[in-house]
């Protein structure tokens, strides 16, 4: 137990509901239900647990967890246990009058989505009327509350020629930081995964955008840059790697080493209500399972990248390969690294299936 280190972060997903239908939503497209959330209590539990146990930051997550009646309970318990709270909003159901209530309860950090920087297209994006609007009245009153804020752009086919225009638009909002991270396909983007994906050439022009503007904004703010996996050559270590940084708690209490684990067949993850979340985390058989190298094939098993990619992403391996325990096909010395350049070229029209 001594040799696992505690985990840094905690992802916690309080719900699914959300306003948006984002057709490149991560989640499941198996939403849990509102009466299967977690309730307060629980979740105040969950966040005494995880100070216990060594995490550092809390991210409150989604969904869009401005849903929660209960948001600044959790969030109150979680800032008294010293927790570091990122709140992972669309914006769409905040006003002035309750952000100000979540600073009061100790809220750090705002991560605010953007769909696009023009608003008729960002609209068309979220499946939303009226949501850039309110997004941007958002991003002045986190200014004027003094909370950092974070703007996110996931980018896909449909808004990638668009880059430049959205880190103009972080810049002009007061962002310290821009994340621009390119779809993962996993839930509902998985599904839409013929339509959201981009060319090749897309891919690198905004490579060159973000470069440019990375070295213009030194020192005002913080652009981090999340490839799209496809079209790489080696992979990301997939939340820092199985269990070795980051745990995430679902709406209705199962721990996971990613938000999209649930997916893998013949796993059992246990949840807050039946155990601890540091006997979870140190004894699970779930967490055990790709922890590490031991459960590696070759070639990961011999190569000098597997303390640093960990073998890159299970979940990924298993849309790709139906084996969540083969290498993932990103990386181009695998034997199934032909189920990428498919992916690649089965690109569609634009019709999507808005995340309900």
């Amino acid at each position: 137990m001594s040799a696992i280190p505690p985990p840094l972060g905690l992802l916690a997903e309080l719900t699914h509901r959300c306003p948006l239908g984002c057709p490149y939503c991560s989640n499941p497209l198996a939403l849990e239900k509102r009466g299967d959330e977690l309730d307060t209590a629980t979740w105040q539990r969950v966040m005494r647990e995880a100070a216990a146990l060594g995490v550092l930051q809390l991210h409150l997550s989604g969904g869009e967890p401005a849903a929660r009646r209960d948001l600044e309970d959790i969030l109150a318990t979680a800032a008294e246990e010293g927790l570091y709270t990122n709140l992972i909003t669309s914006g769409v159901l905040l006003d002035r009058a309750r952000l100000n209530g979540l600073a009061s309860a100790g809220l750090n950090h705002v991560q605010l989505s953007i769909q696009h920087a023009e608003a008729g297209a960002a609209d068309r994006i979220a499946h939303f009327q009226g949501a850039h609007a309110r997004k941007l009245a958002l991003a002045e009153q986190v200014r004027e509350a003094g909370l950092a804020l974070t703007i996110n752009a996931v980018l896909h086919r449909g808004n990638l020629d668009a880059v430049a225009a959205m880190i103009a638009l972080a810049e002009q909002l007061g962002a310290g930081r821009l994340e621009i991270a390119h779809a993962q396909y996993h839930g509902w983007a998985l599904r839409n995964r013929a339509a959201l994906m981009p060319e090749p050439a897309q891919v690198e022009e905004s490579r060159r955008i973000v470069a440019e503007a990375r070295q213009r904004l030194e020192g005002r703010m913080v652009i981090d840059f999340v490839a799209p996996d496809y079209h790489a050559s080696r992979p990301k270590a997939c939340m820092g790697g199985w269990g070795q940084r980051f745990l995430n708690v679902s709406p209705g209490g199962a721990v996971l080493p990613c938000h999209a684990a649930e997916t893998i067949p013949g796993m059992r993850f246990e949840r807050v209500t039946e155990r601890g979340l540091a006997d979870i985390w140190y004894g699970s058989a779930a967490f055990s399972r790709f922890r590490g190298t031991g459960w590696m094939p070759e070639p990961c098993r011999s190569c000098e990248r597997r303390e640093i990619d960990w073998g890159g992403c299970r979940c990924q391996a298993l849309a790709l390969t139906g084996d969540a325990a083969r290498t993932d096909p990103v990386c181009a010395l695998s034997p199934d690294h032909g189920s990428v350049l498919d992916a690649i070229a089965e690109r569609a029209g634009d019709a999507v299936a808005w995340r309900r």
